[in-house]
């Protein structure tokens, strides 16, 4: 702690002056958290803290993340890119291989007099970008598991994987392990928050947030929350707020209908771990699995509340803006499967809730079309900050100011798929206010379609039914295929500045 408080000092001091007037920024992560708790509507999920947030700001209801995994999500948000242009598609390429010299949104801030630090899970995994941080950032890790025999069990499955591999080369991250390689896929233990890893950054936070409140620069603060990422692993307190009797399972447990066999795959990731079978889950599993994802965000959620309570004790709330964002959806049953890794509207729908000080339409919601490519934007505009000229976005204040304006077009999401036979696909996704359309596209041939997905919201918000090869539907087909040609240039509200 006396080498993080130095740090804090010395850049402090060096800061020169500062705009009194500055708002700081609190900027939460969580990992793969879906829109479902109170402020999504669904009551089943305790999450008095997120929904707390949500009564203080705005609750985006469609959100999009730009690829529906934590890398390319996170890489797409702090550096303010779309996925083509970051190179960045996969859990193993490091964003400055192909942007050496982008500046990310919280160097943004920083070279425009902001004090910068960052905590938990914010780019993925192993990867971190020091050139984004004032002082260097904090992993705070506690626990994988509170029980000590699946702690044993864990460390031994993680060494025959071969685990932990060391440095990867630089640009690269070190692959997963495979199936079952690592322990059980939930627990409830009788431990404290801060066994794991979301109550100790947390501790960290509500530390730093005492370090930060008597200095003169503003702040962005960066804190990532782990939870509910598998292992579904949490206090027993936690799962005892639920009834797993009451837990209701997917009601579309099957692949949509007329869709291409590619789009949706079970979930390779949960079948890394201990007692998940290969092929389909029995209820009882289905049901212990969602239980533990509930009771992971009621842990999370809960960590979150110290977060803002110790905002709220210092006085700050009235000057800071506080953005909370999930990386990407999740899937829990949904279309036969689990886990992320698809261009549905489970996957790419994250949550977004923003609190500003001050604003006008505190407690709303809008649904508007956003995207997590608009934050950067978004957060520079809030602070009075220019707008760097690489980013792909659009700030969505005017819809802050007036949540039922109309904003873009479409939302853009896409995910890679590399085929048995060699072949290689990028599904590109867009979402309208109505439809769903996605193209599958040989990454060797980019003017080519093998494949479309179509879905009207209107009539099927599940994605069960791809209608794109109803003759009836030819013509709108053609119309949202010249609308994606366009791509994201051509859905940018008619008032965007950068347009």
């Amino acid at each position: 702690m006396k080498c993080c408080t130095l740090w804090i000092w010395l850049s402090l001091v060096s800061a020169g002056p500062l705009a009194a007037a500055a708002p700081n920024i609190l900027f939460i992560a969580v990992d793969d958290l879906r829109p479902e708790f109170g402020a999504y509507g669904a009551d089943t999920v305790k999450s008095p803290n997120l929904d707390r947030l949500a009564r203080s700001g705005m609750t985006f209801r469609r959100a999009y993340c730009q690829q529906a995994v934590c890398s390319p999500s996170r890489t797409s948000l702090m550096t303010g890119v779309r996925p083509d242009t970051s190179k960045v598609w996969d859990l193993q390429t490091h964003f400055r291989a192909a942007l050496p010299e982008v500046t990310t949104l919280g160097q943004h801030f920083k070279n425009h007099g902001y004090f910068v630090q960052g905590m938990g899970k914010l780019y993925h995994g192993g990867f971190d970008d020091a050139p984004t941080w004032s002082v260097p950032w904090q992993a705070a890790k506690g626990a994988a598991y509170g029980r000590a025999e699946n702690r044993d069990a864990s460390d031994v499955a993680s060494t025959a994987a071969g685990k932990p591999a060391g440095r990867p080369a630089k640009g690269k991250r070190a692959q997963a392990g495979g199936p079952r390689s690592r322990g059980p896929a939930f627990e409830a233990a009788d431990v404290p928050d801060e066994t794991f890893t979301d109550g100790k950054v947390a501790a960290l936070a509500v530390r730093t947030l005492g370090q930060l409140s008597a200095q003169p620069k503003p702040f962005f603060l960066a804190v990532g929350f782990a939870k509910p990422h598998l292992p579904f692993v949490a206090p027993q307190k936690y799962w005892d707020l639920y009834d797993p009797a009451q837990i209701k399972l997917a009601a579309n447990p099957f692949r949509a209908k007329a869709a291409p066999d590619y789009a949706v795959l079970e979930g390779g990731e949960l079948r890394n771990y201990r007692g998940i079978p290969d092929g389909p889950l029995s209820e009882g599993l289905a049901r212990q699995l969602k239980h533990g994802y509930y009771a992971s965000i009621s842990y999370m959620d809960a960590q979150l509340g110290r977060v803002l309570d110790e905002l709220d004790r210092l006085g700050l709330a009235s000057r800071t803006i506080v953005v909370l964002w999930g990386d990407h959806g999740w899937k829990l049953g949904e279309h036969g499967a689990w886990c992320k890794h698809s261009n549905t509207e489970n996957d790419t729908n994250a949550p977004l809730l923003v609190s500003v000080p001050g604003m006008k339409h505190v407690g709303s919601t809008c649904d508007g079309l956003v995207e997590f490519v608009d934050i950067y934007p978004t957060l520079a505009d809030l602070a009075g900050l220019p707008r760097p000229g690489h980013l792909e976005g659009t700030s969505f204040r005017p819809l802050l100011e007036n949540p039922l304006r109309a904003g873009k077009s479409a939302a853009f999401s896409q995910y890679p798929r590399s085929l048995g036979d060699g072949r290689q696909l990028m599904g590109y996704s867009m979402r309208t206010a109505r439809h769903r359309f996605t193209a599958w596209v040989p990454r060797a041939e980019p003017h080519a379609i093998e494949a479309v997905e179509l879905y009207d919201h209107a009539v099927d918000p599940q994605e069960n039914v791809n209608i794109a090869a109803r003759p009836e539907n030819a013509a709108l087909v053609e119309q949202l295929t010249a609308q994606w040609r366009l791509g994201w240039k051509g859905a940018r509200p008619a008032d965007d500045p950068a347009k």
